[in-house]
């Protein structure tokens, strides 16, 4: 089977001259409700670390997390590429928030027992698996390409700022008043991010508002577009690795600090709040320093150090050393998901962006739970150290695989020889790093 051209064959219509107007709408909408729902992750996460100091139970709280936002991306990236996605996104927001204000009605009833929080869980999961593939493809609609990696990265630090303040007003919000007010702290901003994406001018595709195919049509050339494009395969791969090996074993490290250094709150609020430190500055970088540098070089970096920081999390017996690689784990993310959309936004024609990132989303959604269905019951039977060691030195091993295969050096050579001209007429290429 012929291997898909690098360069998308359609590219995306030019941005209209108020694009500045309408990204700044976008991202701020985005980000409002993206605070709240950070606030939910993290006190539903402590409350049930703390309530029950179970693997067991941290690993059901992952797979109500992601396995329906897995499930739901398999159709929510073919409605992306079938209808207008700023509506689409705003109808996902508000079933979100419609779902958690129900709940947070019930819970203020009386009903407060542990599946009520998972179900509360499953349920944003669902509209997550609509809206995240729609986000991401809404933004090479509205930014011209030769802004999307700078676009990108300022999203990348916006968020991580909010990654910064959602620890502490979780930690006065729990510590003060429970687990229900944030509920209704969601609701409201959801509602401001849903005004302010009405705002927003975000036309829909042509093949959109003409699509002739079945769902199950889409379904199955979304999945043969990404086995026949080399780049895309090797990054799915790539992503499916680091959130199996790295990501569900950071899921345990609050329990590693609970269970070692003491459960007081403000240690596992520090703990996120160093990560999201390290994802500021991570996403100030690349979204200026680093915007220019090798898309795949960076994604390749930031795989290893998830690794190497995954093995000494495992080995710090301080407290304070732990919170510092915290730090450096979070710096790392920026380096590699932004890269990482970007290649992905930039070699995929835009009218497939909805189904390619429905399976980013499917990677995501799948690895994390079968990764904490491993790591979680594990973590009962033996400490999380050895845990974390284990699975930073499988991460360096698998990665080294993945590389030297010859799929892997073909999939590597042709990000490299993929750039997006820094402005009209330049022929300047990414600097390699």
């Amino acid at each position: 089977m012929p291997e898909t051209s690098l360069v998308p064959e359609t590219s995306p219509a030019p941005a209209p001259a108020h694009w500045k107007r309408n990204v700044a709408l976008f991202l701020s909408g985005q980000t409002v409700s993206l605070f709240g729902s950070m606030v939910v992750q993290y006190v539903v996460m402590w409350y049930v670390t703390l309530e029950s100091k179970s693997g067991l139970a941290i690993a059901l709280y992952a797979v109500c997390a992601f396995a329906p936002q897995g499930v739901v991306s398999i159709f929510g990236g073919v409605l992306a590429d079938r209808m207008n996605r700023k509506t689409l996104t705003i109808v996902a927001d508000a079933g979100i928030a419609a779902a958690t204000l129900v709940l947070a009605l019930l819970m203020l009833n009386g009903i407060t027992d542990l599946w009520v929080i998972l179900l509360a869980v499953a349920v944003r999961s669902f509209g997550a698996g609509v809206q995240t593939p729609t986000v991401q493809a809404i933004i090479p609609q509205i930014v011209p390409a030769d802004q999307m990696m700078r676009v990108n990265g300022i999203f990348q630090t916006i968020s991580s700022a909010m990654a910064l303040l959602a620890p502490a007003a979780a930690a006065a919000i729990y510590a003060g008043f429970g687990v229900v007010p944030v509920f209704f702290l969601d609701v409201i901003t959801a509602v401001i991010g849903i005004g302010l994406l009405t705002l927003v001018a975000v036309p829909t595709l042509e093949r959109a508002s003409a699509a002739t195919t079945t769902y199950r049509q889409d379904l199955v050339e979304g999945m043969r577009y990404i086995w026949t494009h080399r780049i895309v395969r090797w990054l799915l791969l790539v992503f499916a690795i680091i959130f199996m090996l790295t990501v569900a074993p950071s899921f345990v490290t609050p329990l590693m600090v609970a269970r070692t250094f003491g459960s007081e709150k403000w240690m596992l609020a520090v703990l996120e709040i160093a990560f999201s430190v390290g994802m500021l500055l991570g996403g100030a970088l690349i979204s200026t320093w680093l915007a220019k540098h090798s898309r795949i070089g960076l994604v390749l970096i930031s795989t290893f150090s998830f690794a190497v920081l995954t093995v000494a999390l495992g080995l710090s017996t301080n407290l304070w050393v732990f919170y510092g690689f915290m730090f450096l784990f979070g710096l790392a993310v920026p380096l590699f998901s932004t890269p990482f959309m970007t290649l992905i936004q930039e070699t995929v024609e835009p009218e497939k962006h909805g189904r390619v990132f429905s399976y980013v989303g499917i990677v995501m959604a799948l690895a994390t739970p079968i990764g904490m269905v491993v790591f979680g019951p594990l973590a009962d039977v033996i400490s999380v150290q050895t845990l974390l060691i284990v699975a930073g030195l499988a991460t360096i091993v698998v990665t080294i695989v993945a590389i030297m295969v010859p799929s892997g050096q073909a999939a590597i050579a042709a990000a490299r020889a993929t750039s997006t001209p820094v402005a009209e007429g330049s022929a300047e290429k990414p600097v390699a790093v």
